[in-house]
């Protein structure tokens, strides 16, 4: 994700984590504009930049192509690293990283569907050619699915409240319709928080519509399986969903033996596959100055 200007988020501290250096590839995973790929390729790397947005990549290419054949493109989900690397004749990398969430040129563009700050259809999606869009989850969606992504993708408190709103103000075409759905929907007390009453909701269902922790949930474990011995896995996330996840991932693959702790000795022959480096949050100057970068979290594990 990136604030104003597509700035990378810690950008010093993603370089150091992954210190690239000539000879190396990385992966960023979540290319989006480039910019953290730019980084990377400036420290003397070769990167391959993925990414699921295609409009993104195309502007990724134009703002990266003086690296030449230092740098390549990939279009396609990072929970499918493994299949793409293999197809283009990747082998194992040196770094990779993921920055996790809806991008800053995803949320600005009106015509996305991603803010509730823009009036624009229900839309929503990071890759345009899939079916699955916000307007079919907000209109066709039973009020008990609605329910479930609300409390689980948003942690939203008023999930039946707000689900029974859109529910009876079917059908709903635009951002706009959706947004003033749930204020009306939300309980007076709701409304008087600092945050726009719409901002847990419209993020649930963005994370439904693109299957954002399943992909993080798969795309972690590929990540580890792809590093060699001794690279690094650098992950930001910007809500908790998103770094819990990461942190169970990297705890369990760090701990290696899975055996109950009654067991006298490891029956499960599994052994630990990574180390932890550490976990970094934006200096306070960064904050200020890209206040989209305040809630990111940076984990780093290294390959063993």
């Amino acid at each position: 994700m990136t604030g104003a200007a597509h700035v990378p988020v810690m950008p010093r501290e993603c370089v150091k984590a992954l210190n690239p250096h000539k000879g190396g590839v990385y992966l960023d995973g979540t290319a989006g504009l480039g910019g953290h790929s730019e980084l990377l390729l400036e420290g003397g790397g070769q990167v391959i930049c993925l990414d699921r947005d295609a409009d993104a990549l195309n502007q990724c290419k134009a703002r990266l192509g003086r690296f030449g054949d230092r740098v390549r493109f990939l279009h396609g989900n990072y929970r499918e690293m493994d299949r793409l690397l293999s197809e283009a004749g990747a082998g194992l990398l040196d770094g990779i990283l993921l920055d996790i969430g809806v991008s800053s040129m995803q949320l600005d563009t009106p015509g996305r569907g991603f803010s509730y700050r823009h009036d624009a259809p229900l839309d929503m999606r990071m890759d345009g050619s899939q079916s699955l869009t916000a307007e079919e989850v907000v209109n066709e969606w039973d009020a008990r699915q609605l329910v479930r992504i609300f409390y689980d993708y948003g942690e939203e408190r008023y999930a039946p409240q707000l689900a029974r709103g859109i529910v009876a103000a079917r059908p709903l075409k635009t951002t706009a319709e959706l947004a003033e759905t749930i204020i009306e929907s939300m309980p007076a007390r709701g409304r008087r928080e600092a945050q726009h009453p719409a901002r847990r909701v419209f993020q649930a269902i963005r994370i439904a519509v693109n299957g954002e922790l399943d992909a993080l949930e798969e795309g972690l474990p590929a990540a580890l399986k792809r590093l060699k011995p001794g690279g690094r896995l650098a992950v930001i996330s910007f809500h908790s969903l998103e770094d819990r996840i990461t942190k169970r991932v990297f705890a369990e693959a760090a701990k290696g033996c899975v055996c109950p702790p009654s067991f006298p000795a490891c029956a499960c022959g599994k052994s630990p596959s990574v180390r932890i480096i550490g976990r970094w949050r934006p200096l306070q100057k960064e904050s200020e100055e890209n206040p989209r970068s305040a809630s990111a979290v940076l984990r780093v594990a290294e390959k063993i």
